[in-house]
């Protein structure tokens, strides 16, 4: 049983380390939009709070993805054009997050949940954006940002 734990920790660390941060990164995005509901109310929550609580978030997953994911060792211009595209997929991703967020919180759920279930509904919708960016954003940094190259 240890050797076959050891054996899929080799051949899945990267993965499974993306997910640790990721799950991070999204209970983090999900306190900060839980933030801006309670001190701005529930439609700045899901347009400029989501678009604040993602630039933060992003900043965050840089730093984690290239210290303990991808164990990047890039360094000065290399690593300014890694976080730039960085920066450029994630941006890629909050679009889709806030397109969801808009659609689902904003237009879909005041048309079909009550009044009193709405919070719950934007939170669920919130969840469903999460996962989407998650596997957007790791399949951009594995193939795009973080991409090991041949020498």
């Amino acid at each position: 049983m240890v050797e076959w734990a050891r054996a899929m920790w080799k051949k899945y660390a990267e993965v499974i380390r993306y997910l640790f941060f990721g799950v991070l990164a999204t209970l983090l995005n999900i306190v900060l939009y839980a933030v801006f509901k309670a001190l701005f109310g529930y439609e700045a929550a899901n347009s400029w709070g989501n678009v604040l609580d993602n630039i933060l978030c992003i900043l965050f997953a840089y730093w984690t993805n290239r210290t303990w994911v991808f164990t990047s060792r890039t360094h000065g211009r290399a690593a300014w054009n890694e976080f730039t595209k960085f920066v450029g997929c994630r941006l890629f991703t909050l679009v889709a997050d806030a397109a969801i967020m808009y659609v689902g919180g904003n237009v879909i759920g005041p048309a079909l949940v009550a009044a009193q279930y709405l919070s719950l509904w934007g939170l669920g919708v919130k969840v469903l954006a999460n996962v989407v960016v998650v596997v957007l954003n790791y399949v951009f940094s594995k193939l795009i940002v973080f991409r090991k190259r041949s020498r």
